[in-house]
């Protein structure tokens, strides 16, 4: 079972899913699902395409946003705030552990001027992630509106 963890009504994260886990996914009422994993990072892990063919057997939205290093958070949030704009209900974004995806949804979240660092950095902590060492990054897209 997915390790859900909900950040906002409209968004959560998880670390990695598996193809058993669409089901319930569904059930909890997501309607997209975000990878942002890259493919063979670990043996074993679940293929994007797989992914993708499991969303849309349960009749959710697929996005891949893979992030694989520092340069691909700044490149990517655009995307990520695509996906969550065009979700026709709640969306799960989920990595290896999730850390990704919630540092990508904050900076994100902080560019568009929807959160500021603080209540991204305060959501992040109640999600389970401690995101304070990219404090000075939200600061500095916070100020860049």
């Amino acid at each position: 079972m997915a390790d859900i963890r909900k950040v906002t009504d409209s968004f959560a994260v998880a670390p990695q899913i598996d193809v058993d886990d669409f089901a319930s996914i569904k059930e909890e009422g997501f309607t997209n699902i975000v990878n942002n994993r890259p493919d063979d990072e670990t043996f074993g892990q679940m293929p994007s395409a797989t992914a993708k063919v499991k969303s849309g057997e349960f009749g959710m939205e697929y996005t891949a946003i893979p992030i694989s290093g520092p340069n691909d958070f700044m490149k990517s949030m655009k995307a990520l705030n695509d996906a969550i704009a065009s979700a026709e209900g709640p969306v799960l974004a989920y990595c290896r552990s999730g850390t990704r995806s919630i540092s990508l949804w904050s900076l994100a979240q902080v560019k568009s001027g929807a959160e500021t660092p603080e209540s991204a950095m305060e959501k992040a902590q109640a999600a389970g992630y401690d995101l304070s060492h990219m404090e000075p990054m939200m600061r500095q897209l916070a100020g860049s509106k």
